[in-house]
Order: C-alpha cells, then sequence, then structure tokens
C-alpha cells in the first residue's frame, strides 16, 4: 500500500503463519544443503568413491539447484507460486527417501539432484510468495523468516548428524533419510495456505478470489486499495527484459557488481565448509564426535551472525558490511593456513597403533621415530612404501592419527570466518542484487545472477576433496584467503552503497557510472 493509503487493522498473526509455513522451504534448503557434511565418510567408503566422485556427489546438488533456478521462475508464471512449492516439497521428500535407500552411486546421484532442484526453486520462490502475500510494513521482516530459516537449516543438520553418528550400521542413511520428516510435513502444510492474489490477478483475473484472501490479511479497505494497485501495476508494467538486455553497455557496471559478487561468495569457500566442516576438523587431529560437535558450533555461529546482518543491513550499510566481513575472511582464512602449515606429522608406537587397516600398519611399521614438517613431504615419503588404493586410503581415513596441531586455533579460524561471511558476503548479495537492476529486466538478471552463483558453487564443492587430499589444507586454505582478499578491493572499487537511496536513484547512479 502506498503511504497516502488510509491505515488498516492488519491480520499479523495470520500473515505470519503463512510466511512461517513458506519459509520452511528455507528451512529445508539449509538442511539439505548441511546434513551431507555428516554423511561424507559413511558414503566415501560405501560407494568405494575416488576424491572426484565424493566431489560429485556433494556438489551435484548445487548441479541440480542450477536447474531449479531455470524451471522455478517460468513455472511459478505458468502454474502459480503455491503449486512450485508444494511440487519442491515432494522433491525434497523424495529425494531423501531415495537418498538414504539408495545401494548404487547412480542412484545416490540422482537421488541428490532431485533435492538440488527443489533447493533451485526453494530459493526463488518462497521468497517471491512471502513479497507478495505481505503487507508492505511487514515484508522485510517477513521476507528475511527465509534466510533465516536456511540459517536455522544449517544448525539443525549439524545437530541431527551428531545425535545420529553412533547409530550402528549405516548411520549415514539415518542423516540423510530424517530430512523427509520436515518435508512432509512442509508438503501437507502448504496445502492449507493461499494462492499468491498477485499471481490470480495477473495471470487468472481471478479478482474475486483475491479480493477474499486479501481481506483476510488485512480487511475490506485494504483489499479494495491493493488490488488497485496490483491492476495499476499490470497497466503499467513494461515490457520484459531479455538476456541480452544485461550486456548493454547502460547495464555494464550494474552487472560487473552482481557477478563479481556472486562469484567472490562462493570462490572464498564457504560451502566447502559447510559442507566438509567435521571433515574439516578431523583433518585437524579431531576425533568423530568431537568433529561433529565442533560442526555444531559452526552452525550456532552462522545463525548468531546472520541476525546480527538483519539488525544492522539498514543501519550500517550494504558497503561496510562486505568489507568489514571480507577483511575478516581474508584473515581468518591466513589463520587457518598458518595452522595447518605449522602442522607436524609423528610416528611413534602410539599414534601407530590407531591405524585401523593392517596392510598400511604393516607397510608403515619402519616409520616409528619420524617425523615431517609438511603434509607434502609426509606424502613423498609415505607413498613408495604401499600402492595407489592403500596410499588413498592413508590419505582419506589414517592421515589424522599423525597430525600435530593447534587445533583451537583451527577451530577460532573457521568461526571467524564464517561469523564473517555470515555478516557480509551472505546475506548482503542477495539484498544488494535486488536494489540494483531495474525492473525491465531484474527477474531473468537475478535467475541469471543466481544460476552463475550456483555455478561456481558446484565448482568449488566438486575440486574440495582433492584439493585437501592433493594440495593439503595449507594451499587450499591460502588459496582461499588470496581469493577473498581479492574480494576487499573488488567491493572497495565497485560496489556502491544503497542503504538510504530509492532504487530508481540506485539505478541512475550506477547507469551514470
Amino acid at each position: 500500500m502506498s503511504e497516502s493509503s488510509p491505515e488498516v487493522k492488519m491480520n499479523k498473526s495470520y500473515t505470519i503463519l503463512i510466511s512461517l509455513i513458506v519459509a520452511l522451504g528455507g528451512f529445508l534448503l539449509g538442511f539439505d544443503s548441511a546434513v551431507i557434511s555428516g554423511a561424507v565418510k559413511g558414503i566415501t567408503v560405501y560407494f568405494e568413491m575416488t576424491e572426484w566422485m565424493l566431489g560429485f556427489s556433494v556438489g551435484c546438488v548445487v548441479f541440480g539447484a542450477m536447474a531449479g533456478n531455470l524451471l522455478a521462475g517460468p513455472m511459478s508464471d505458468m502454474f502459480g507460486r503455491k503449486r512450485v512449492l508444494i511440487i519442491v516439497a515432494a522433491l525434497f521428500t523424495i529425494s531423501a527417501t531415495w537418498s538414504a535407500l539408495a545401494t548404487g552411486y547412480t542412484e545416490f546421484i540422482i537421488a541428490r539432484i532431485i533435492g538440488g532442484i527443489g533447493i533451485g526453486g526453494a530459493i526463488l520462490i518462497a521468497p517471491i510468495y512471502i513479497a507478495e502475500i505481505a503487507p508492505p510494513k511487514l515484508r522485510g521482516s517477513l521476507v528475511s523468516f527465509n534466510q533465516l530459516n536456511i540459517v536455522i537449516g544449517i544448525s539443525v543438520a549439524y545437530f541431527s548428524n551428531y545425535f545420529l553418528v553412533d547409530i550402528e550400521g549405516e548411520s549415514w542413511r539415518w542423516m540423510l533419510g530424517v530430512e523427509a520428516i520436515p518435508a512432509a510435513i512442509y508438503f501437507l502444510a502448504l496445502f492449507t495456505v493461499p494462492r499468491s492474489p498477485r499471481w490470480l490477478i495477473s495471470k487468472l483475473n481471478e479478482v474475486k478470489l483475491a479480493r477474499k484472501i486479501l481481506a483476510k490479511i488485512g480487511g475490506e479497505e485494504y483489499a479494495e486499495v491493493t488490488i488497485a494497485e496490483i491492476q495499476r501495476g499490470i497497466s503499467a508494467k513494461e515490457e520484459k527484459g531479455t538476456l541480452a538486455d544485461l550486456f548493454k553497455n547502460r547495464n555494464r557496471t550494474i552487472m560487473i557488481i552482481a557477478i563479481g559478487i556472486a562469484f567472490f561468495q562462493q570462490i572464498t569457500g564457504i560451502n566447502a565448509v559447510f559442507y566438509y566442516a567435521p571433515t574439516i576438523f578431523e583433518q585437524a587431529g579431531g576425533s568423530t564426535d568431537s568433529s561433529f560437535l565442533q560442526a555444531i558450533v559452526v552452525g550456532l555461529t552462522n545463525l548468531v551472525f546472520t541476525l546480527v546482518a538483519i539488525w544492522l543491513i539498514d543501519k550500517l550499510g550494504r558497503k561496510p558490511l562486505l568489507l568489514i566481513g571480507t577483511t575478516f575472511m581474508t584473515i581468518a582464512l591466513m589463520m587457518a593456513a598458518f595452522a595447518f602449515n605449522s602442522a607436524t606429522y609423528d610416528f611413534n608406537e602410539k599414534t601407530l597403533a590407531k591405524i585401523s587397516n593392517h596392510e598400511i600398519r604393516t607397510a608403515l611399521s619402519d616409520f616409528s621415530g619420524r617425523s615431517y614438517e609438511s603434509q607434502t613431504a609426509l606424502f613423498e615419503a609415505v607413498e613408495p612404501e604401499m600402492n595407489q588404493d592403500l596410499f588413498l586410503m592413508f590419505k582419506r581415513n589414517e592421515i589424522t592419527n599423525f597430525i600435530q596441531i593447534n587445533a583451537t586455533l583451527v577451530l577460532i579460524a573457521i568461526l571467524l570466518y564464517v561469523a564473517s561471511f555470515a555478516i557480509s558476503l551472505g546475506p548482503v548479495m542477495w539484498t544488494l542484487i535486488s536494489e540494483i537492476f531495474p525492473s525491465k529486466i531484474k527477474g531473468i538478471a537475478i535467475s541469471a545472477v543466481g544460476f552463475f552463483n550456483s555455478l561456481v558453487s558446484f565448482s568449488v564443492t566438486q575440486v574440495f576433496p582433492w584439493e585437501l587430499s592433493n594440495l593439503g589444507p595449507t594451499v587450499t586454505f591460502a588459496l582461499y584467503a588470496l581469493l577473498s582478499f581479492c574480494a576487499i578491493f573488488f567491493v572497495y572499487k565497485f560496489v556502491i552503497e544503497t542503504k538510504g537511496r530509492t532504487l530508481e536513484e540506485v539505478q541512475e547512479i550506477l547507469i551514470r557510472k
């Protein structure tokens, strides 16, 4: 409603309930993204995966999300937001159940991709639905439910993994399968929410049904004024932009900012940390239980600092948050690289006794008393002593028995990194790109940027297991630190502050540039 519209009494509880139900899509998105972190070791052994197979089994969700990004928008325009969200809930349910029951690598990948399609749909359609159903005064806070639910879903996934890890047998099946419960609840709950009034009017001209829904949200007067605004917006609607419009000279600066922020949000390694958190902590010498517990702390840190970002984004501004966040991300990643670089690998009777594989223990029996200053030196010494399969098994399962490292420094570095991301590149990217594009190209532009963002994320998660095994954690975190350092300069040079400016002012400034 416009500022000149008369005040109306809002049915806040009804609107909040609808938004909370729809925002469960964000919860499932976050849960599905993080739950795989606990299953990594189990699926690696069960499906006999190489590093590249493991990387694809984790990253294929993002591959599916790219398809979901492309399909969800047109389908929601054609069939409605509610119906697409119901399909999304069904995909999450099928994916969770099938992943847990899979007996072959190929069907496991298919099941994971199905969940990825659900993720791609949920990340676009849930906030669109909430924005269309919410009154203007509540819109900002209600749309933020979706982002908040994403990080809650990540935290709950870490908690779930921690409590399920000690189940006898194949605990990874329980970790992946438990998602079917909230997914089924989401599927059923969606049947209780109304269709989007804006979609009903713009696509079906169902003014009577839309008026009934709007009246329930804000009363008859609110319904009449809102319907008039929707119809006025439809009559004044601009011609839709095309993909070619994104690359016109007038949009060049806008596209540089959007593509750059989408690139740095993922290339700095956030999904590698979320997807492989227990693996990273085990690389630092932690036990399985302690590594899962530390992953919970990572999830809670992400949640707390996302709330901080929601509080600060309209007070401090977008650009300051990005500069602060990327600076501390760089520091944190350098700390992690330093911690792993300072580690030593010691062989003695106690550490050799921890080796679970008899053939590996026999091959390394003469190593007692040796110490290595780097992972590279260790691998050079160990590789000639065993065949390729045993060496791969050593790198994956046994190397953590020998590492002597400042594990506290690793934990602090990861927590600082996650906190810094959560107040900057995480939430600010989506806010910024929703503000900088002209309305004519906004829909297609956000879909294109989202697709590119998912592509970069897929690349990072695909390569990460190979990086850990072949480059080692020191080089891996040093590379992420370098990329994060580049992000600081990108933000400083290209990103403009949008706080307190109208969308028209923002677009004017960017087109002038």
